[in-house]
């Protein structure tokens, strides 16, 4: 009997799953990518910790039409497994097969190809840019991690877009992990912010939405 994960041949096919089902596919992903990685090597804790992440931009954009770009390209480990190449996933980082980050030659979900890092949020300014001098109107997110929005062309971005004002999503990963030490007045401020009172209520409340929903 086929797995969720192994039954799920297009991305899209996401959009029907219950939350049930979501929770089985992110740990259905979760293995898969512990498994591989065990053999292969590769980034494993930077992916681990999007599984969830993946899976809910899965089931809320379609990236055939929408674009995404992910800042670390090696935190994209369950996005390849989602968008066509389970499969060949047992191929990480061999010749010909499955790369360890993000490839426009390796598949179309791949709108950006990078390592890392910083760069996220600048490329997908671009892409809401073009899309809006070709007057298109699917979506543009981008997903960065704590890590690399102390960088300055995180900085240089949000400050562009505050000009411009262009309609795109930034989705901030605090996972609290990076090379070094995280530090500045960015840092300190968003460290605030999630221990506050009202940011911890609001997260409580919004899960135990989703939950009923």
């Amino acid at each position: 009997m086929k797995s969720l994960l192994e039954s799920i041949s297009q991305p899209t096919e996401i959009q029907n799953l219950n939350l049930q089902e979501l929770t089985q596919l992110a740990e259905e992903c979760r293995q898969r990518i512990i498994k591989v990685t065990s053999q292969r090597g590769g980034h494993l804790a930077s992916s681990l910790g999007t599984v969830e992440i993946t899976v809910a931009l899965l089931k809320n954009f379609n990236f055939n039409i929408d674009r995404i770009v992910w800042d670390v390209g090696h935190q994209a480990y369950a996005y390849k497994i989602l968008t066509g190449r389970n499969e060949k996933f047992d191929s990480l980082g061999k010749a010909g097969g499955i790369k360890k980050f993000l490839s426009r030659d390796e598949s179309s979900f791949d709108h950006f190809g990078a390592g890392h890092a910083s760069t996220s949020i600048s490329a997908a300014l671009g892409m809401a840019i073009g899309r809006d001098l070709q007057q298109k109107k699917h979506r543009v997110i981008a997903v960065i991690g704590d890590g690399a929005m102390t960088g300055g062309l995180a900085f240089e971005a949000l400050n562009h877009n505050g000009a411009l004002d262009k309609n795109m999503l930034v989705i901030y990963n605090d996972n609290s992990v990076s090379i070094d030490p995280n530090v500045g007045a960015i840092s300190k401020l968003l460290t605030r912010f999630a221990s506050s009172r009202f940011y911890n209520s609001f997260r409580e409340e919004t899960l135990e939405f989703a939950e009923k929903a």
